[in-house]
């Protein structure tokens, strides 16, 4: 039950921090027209969809899609302010798996064994999305703005560390086994990869969010905006937006589901490479969570952003891999998980070049630049191999 801090501004707070929590409090109460009626729109495009076959609903399922995404991260928000740090951004992340499995999942039952690499190039589009695109974002205009901003060294260290271990497990040590053939595991190797990926996902998390949660909060005399001074949401309207955030979920993976066949048909188009299908799944579920993490670096929240850029692709990886490994051996295809050579090459530098930015507790312009060179590098080379 919300105490009464949390339901009315403070009276022993100055009379401008009262007007203001009341303010907020009154924002909280109300609910954006659009964040209820995205899903409903979702929902209805996609039922329009299954009964008019039309060019015009792949347009619509894309909109919808996107919609229900940006919806679906707002309630996730809201839960997420309602329970605090770290969990918010434990939410945020998680939330923004699911979508990630969903899509996954769904192009992978429709096109079959001609997709059995999709997984691969999505978690390592995400992985290079987040670590030198996001990531370098962030810093470029955070440090931009602010000259130089800081973080707690000890959790962004252990989370990288994390992140090498079960990147090299899964997609670089693929080529080097020889009990099954090509970049790919025997089943026994595959479901022995997905339980420690699984394993060593939830150990982050018990990090997180229970033995050393000091180590993701906002470090002492950080700047806490507006929105992280305000009480917290009332019971009543977290209730509403975790329902909601439910709705959007079930409407984007249905979504994701009908608008699979347009993506590699627009892909197979232009006479692109197959892994284009892999970011544009990735850049679709990473925009919201990007835009959160980009916003907390402008506010002088590097911390923040940094706990949703690598929380994301902690997630990304320990979540993602189990579920395709499991539909994997359910269906008797072979998965490819092993990167090519290029690839490989990238996400060592990508891995060694984070390790030595995030390394010091500071950043500057120049770590930034560097992460956004090895994304364009990234972009360019997977268009033109």
């Amino acid at each position: 039950m919300a105490t009464e801090a949390e339901q009315v501004p403070r009276l022993g707070a100055p009379p401008a921090k009262r007007r203001t929590e009341g303010r907020l409090l009154m924002n909280q109460s109300r609910v954006a027209p659009w964040l209820w009626v995205a899903p409903l729109a979702g929902w209805v495009v996609l039922a329009a969809s299954l009964v008019v076959r039309h060019p015009l609903f792949a347009l619509l399922d894309g909109a919808a899609l996107i919609a229900c995404v940006l919806a679906a991260v707002h309630h996730a928000e809201v839960v997420a302010h309602r329970v605090g740090e770290p969990f918010g951004t434990l939410l945020l992340a998680l939330a923004v798996t699911v979508i990630e499995v969903a899509l996954i999942v769904s192009l992978m039952l429709t096109g079959g064994a001609a997709t059995v690499a999709l997984a691969r190039d999505t978690v390592f589009a995400a992985i290079m999305i987040i670590l030198n695109g996001m990531v370098g974002v962030c810093l470029l205009l955070g440090a931009t703005r602010h000259g130089e901003q800081s973080f707690g060294l000890y959790g962004v260290n252990a989370t990288l560390a994390a992140l090498a271990a079960i990147t090299v497990i899964t997609l670089v040590l693929p080529n080097a086994t020889t009990t099954a053939s090509g970049p790919s595991y025997s089943t026994s190797q595959l479901a022995f990869v997905a339980v420690v990926s699984l394993a060593l996902y939830g150990v982050f998390v018990l990090v997180q969010t229970v033995s050393h949660r000091d180590y993701f909060l906002p470090q002492r005399g950080s700047v806490l905006t507006e929105t992280e001074n305000a009480p917290r949401p009332r019971i009543g309207a977290t209730a509403f937006s975790a329902v909601l955030l439910i709705v959007c979920l079930g409407a984007v993976i249905l979504l994701a589901k009908a608008i699979a066949p347009v993506i590699e048909a627009g892909v197979d188009s232009v006479q692109a490479p197959k892994a284009v299908v892999g970011v544009i799944v990735a850049a679709i579920v990473l925009l919201p969570e990007s835009l959160a993490a980009l916003t907390a670096a402008r506010a002088n929240r590097l911390q923040t952003s940094l706990n949703l850029a690598l929380g994301s692709a902690m997630a990304s990886i320990g979540l993602t891999i189990p579920t395709v490994a499991a539909v994997s051996i359910a269906t008797g295809w072979t998965l490819v998980l092993g990167l090519d050579p290029s690839s490989t090459i990238l996400l060592a530098l990508s891995l060694l070049v984070a390790a030595l930015s995030l390394g010091t507790g500071r950043t500057t312009v120049l770590q930034g630049a560097v992460h956004l060179v090895i994304f364009g590098v990234y972009l360019f080379t997977t268009v033109v191999p």
